[in-house]
């Protein structure tokens, strides 16, 4: 987790985040959103291949919570796969971008 120059908290996962990976992705979004509350969260997922369904859940459920915390939750850099993913998971398309 990083801070950007104009305030945003930026979440970098990598890899093949799977089940060993869900309590702490989960928790590092929560604690973001409830307790840093930044402007804008953007989890960006250029070096992500794929998330198993639990994690893909945690990053849909971190755009809910953002919103009833008045945080901009962003997903940035998807992969096809994973940008498909995530609209049927719910996602707006406003939210997600892809470079």
């Amino acid at each position: 987790m990083n801070t950007s120059s104009d305030g945003s908290v930026v979440i970098q996962p990598h890899g093949s985040v799977g089940p060993d990976d869900a309590v702490e992705l989960r928790q590092l979004l929560v604690h973001t959103v409830r307790r840093v509350r930044p402007l804008r969260l953007i989890v960006d997922l250029a070096d992500v291949r794929d998330l198993d369904p639990i994690n893909l859940g945690s990053v849909v459920a971190a755009c809910d919570l953002g919103d009833d915390h008045q945080v901009a939750v962003f997903v940035h850099n998807p992969n096809r796969a994973l940008a498909a993913q995530l609209h049927a998971a719910g996602v707006p398309s406003q939210r997600v971008r892809q470079s």
